[in-house]
């Protein structure tokens, strides 16, 4: 199975003042997801090298990756939401598909369920949680708005450093699977504080819609053997949060001089917060079904074609190798693989392969 997100189920009454939500039903489930703000110091190339061709970093691929007295390199301080068993954030929550990377945990509802979000804040910098696509009061959309909002209803756009807020989403029929998709859709959420600066600096995670009947216990689709998380994105780390502390420590800030070739260097092309193949390879079978959610947010340069080596999906009932994406959006692409081997797995947009939005996957024998 794929990452699963902790999840307490009970029965509650569907209240909070959710009269709009007319197509859950009197009594829904509700799925806990205890999720902390932390800091680290993320490397885009663990591996130290070029993985996709197994080979030393060329000149050209170093500039995004080698660090030196004006440039920062691979490692760059960021914050990411983190998967917690319960409100003590004691305990994480297993990692089952290490090729997540930067992605937060997994939120999983059904159509019909509530979401309940705990977000601690254990970071240094404000965050908050908003969702796409599900059902939210203005207590609850985790973004700062000039919406006439006071005092309650404006505690969920910023959770400061040390505190906790709890958000609660609704899952109306409208966030689940249309007449178009398969068992289970994805909605990307996001901090949205400061909407670009958050992102780029790594606060976004997938939440999985399942269609109603259609959920396992863990929330995954009933119909799927595997699934896998896809963040195609340009981290602009130009934008981050935490650029001007990660300046102070080079030995040789930039000057005017090297502006551009800094900037350049900080545009970091990748999938789940990884360049150049060191993405760990997804691994399935021959012959299982499995689900790539595919995902991206960014600017103009977030015009992404991910292409699998290999093997086709279904996509919106259309059979393709490539899908295409624009910035803010997501898409469900189905697989059933019969080549066996390790595949390319990256996007096609020529300048994006140069600067390393590339990684693998791998196809094993039908078990």
């Amino acid at each position: 199975m794929s990452f699963i997100g902790p999840i307490t189920r009970a029965l509650c009454a569907v209240g909070l003042g959710w009269a709009t939500l007319g197509a859950a039903t009197a009594h829904a489930e509700t799925r806990t997801y205890y999720i902390a703000a932390e800091e680290i110091d993320w490397n885009y190339a663990p591996e130290g090298r070029e993985m996709m061709m197994g080979m030393e970093f060329d000149d050209d691929q170093k500039v995004f990756v080698e660090p030196g007295p004006s440039r920062i390199g691979s490692v760059y301080h960021k914050v990411h939401y983190v998967g917690y068993t319960d409100a003590d954030f004691t305990t994480r929550t297993p990692l089952d598909d290490p090729s997540m990377g930067i992605l937060g945990p997994v939120i999983r509802a059904e159509v019909g369920d509530e979401i309940e979000v705990v977000l601690k804040n254990a970071s240094t910098v404000p965050v908050s949680a908003h969702p796409h696509g599900v059902f939210y009061n203005k207590d609850a959309e985790g973004a700062m708005t000039n919406d006439g909002t006071t005092g309650a209803d404006r505690k969920d756009d910023m959770v400061m450093p040390g505190e906790t807020y709890t958000y609660h989403w609704g899952v109306p029929e409208r966030a689940g699977p249309g007449p178009n998709d398969g068992s289970s859709v994805v909605w990307l959420y996001h901090s949205h504080v400061h909407s670009i600066a958050d992102t780029n600096s790594g606060l976004v995670g997938p939440m999985v819609i399942t269609a109603k009947g259609m959920a396992n216990p863990d929330g995954s689709p009933k119909d799927v053997d595997r699934e896998f998380f896809s963040f195609y994105s340009v981290l602009n780390e130009n934008e981050s949060l935490f650029l001007d502390d990660m300046i102070a420590k080079l030995p040789e800030p930039p000057g005017e001089d090297d502006e551009e070739e800094f900037e350049e260097s900080n545009l970091m092309h990748s999938i789940n917060g990884y360049v150049y193949g060191n993405m760990p390879m997804p691994q399935m079978h021959a012959g299982d079904h499995v689900r790539w959610y595919v995902m991206t947010l960014g600017t103009e340069v977030d015009l992404h074609t991910p292409h699998w080596h290999g093997n086709t999906v279904l996509s919106n009932g259309h059979r393709k190798d490539v899908v295409e994406l624009l910035p803010a959006t997501t898409l469900v692409a189905d697989m059933v693989p019969d080549a066996v081997g390790v595949w390319m797995y990256h996007c096609h947009v020529n300048d994006h392969i140069a600067a390393g939005m590339t990684g693998r996957y791998e196809v094993l024998p039908a078990m």
